[in-house]
């Protein structure tokens, strides 16, 4: 594979989303996820990516599993602050909260974070720690501070933001140099293309892009929602309900059309796309199956001219990228 830079490291062009193989999308696989893991690198993609509630803690310790005999080998990066195990926190309104999602980035949330996520990774450092969501109790310096004293003890190499608006990505990189902002970005969630993008490049930070499939989304795989499965959380995902299933795929008809004119998959012709978005950009897709691991990781080879690129602008997407509550948390 080829390889792009992230933290003044080259690593694969194409890295892991590790978050299927333990959450969200229906029934788990540990023998088959750990087979995913192993062959991922034999095929260049070193880089992989992960959280502490993925699998309330489940994903971490599936990645300290495959790490065992090739910890050195793997550019490792985590998250923390969207809370799942409450006894951590130290928010009172938190720990009453019956909200679904609630967000921690205190100084003192975050020590207890990092020490939990080594443990369960088995090991003595992650590569790049992000902060997942934007705690609005807490100023991003403050928590940013927080973040590179893990930095001084060994504990993380280099530091991450997860969701982020462009003020705040500035703020926090005075603080301490950011690594790395990780975005929803593909070719049917383009918002930050307008704002945090251009920060990103202005100060010398690169864009992982999440969700580059649109959860799937833009493979074409999908007909309906009755190809989920009943724990998939993308039978309520806007973008797949309230009949925008049915709207949004016009966005993958045309992907279609240029994957038939290439005699190649849909999932690679969207990849392509966002490979070709700038050499700073590093989509990481999700995926708990060999066969859809080594289809997306051959999207590397794959290359579109300016016609087809240009014919995948103007979609309008229909939908939110996540329901109301889900939003509030996104791109602070």
């Amino acid at each position: 594979m080829t390889q792009r830079e992230i933290a003044g490291r080259k690593v694969g062009a194409i890295g892991l989303g590790c978050m299927g193989m333990s959450f969200a999308y229906g029934p788990s696989d540990e023998a088959e996820s750990l087979r995913v893991l192993e062959r991922s690198l034999e095929l260049g993609c070193d880089h992989w990516d992960t959280a502490d509630m993925y699998g309330a803690g489940d994903n971490e310790l599936l990645l300290g599993k495959a790490l065992k005999t090739c910890r050195d080998r793997v550019f490792l990066a985590t998250k923390f602050a969207n809370v799942f195990d409450r006894s951590l926190t130290s928010h009172r309104d938190l720990v009453s909260s019956m909200a679904p999602m609630i967000v921690d980035a205190t100084p003192a949330y975050i020590n207890k974070c990092i020490d939990k996520s080594l443990e369960r990774l088995d090991t003595d450092h992650v590569d790049l720690y992000y902060l997942h969501r934007v705690d609005d109790r807490v100023p991003i310096e403050e928590t940013v501070g927080a973040m590179a004293r893990l930095v001084e003890q060994g504990k993380v190499k280099h530091l991450g933001l997860s969701e982020v608006g462009p003020d705040t990505l500035r703020r926090a990189h005075k603080v301490h140099p950011i690594a790395a902002v990780q975005m929803e970005y593909s070719i049917w969630a383009r918002d930050i293309e307008h704002d945090t993008i251009p920060a990103a490049r202005e100060l010398g930070v690169a864009v992982v892009a999440y969700s580059p499939l649109g959860r799937g989304f833009l493979t074409g795989a999908y007909g309906s929602l009755d190809d989920f499965d009943k724990g998939d959380v993308r039978r309520n995902h806007p973008r797949f309900t309230d009949g925008n299933f049915e709207k949004n795929k016009e966005i993958v008809r045309r992907i279609d059309q240029i994957a038939q004119a290439h005699g190649t998959e849909s999932s690679q012709v969207a990849l392509a796309w966002l490979l070709a978005q700038g050499e700073d950009v590093l989509p990481i897709p999700g995926t708990k199956r060999l066969k859809w691991l080594e289809q997306n990781i051959a999207a590397d080879g794959q290359r579109l001219d300016a016609a087809e690129l240009a014919s995948l602008d103007g979609f309008t997407t229909s939908g939110d990228r996540y329901n109301a509550a889900g939003m509030a948390f996104v791109k602070r």
